[in-house]
């Protein structure tokens, strides 16, 4: 019984982890920039169940973001 207990909490820690992960990685904004000027068009965020929301914009970018080109 007490190595059932051990391999429930053994697993709940790594899906939490893995949980924590997933959700940081699709929480990164994408920034559009322009191929013309190599200026920010627009940012778009992504809302976070941990980290909560973000408010980037192109006055206000990102330390780290995905990078997308645009017209």
């Amino acid at each position: 019984m007490l190595q059932a207990i051990k391999s429930l909490a053994i697993g709940a820690v790594i899906g939490a982890g893995i949980f924590a992960m997933v959700d940081y990685a699709m929480s990164i904004p994408d920034v559009m920039v322009s191929y013309e000027t190599k200026m920010c068009q627009q940012v778009q965020n992504y809302d976070s169940v941990l980290f909560g929301t973000t408010a980037y914009s192109c006055a206000d970018m990102p330390e780290k973001f995905n990078h997308i080109w645009v017209k």
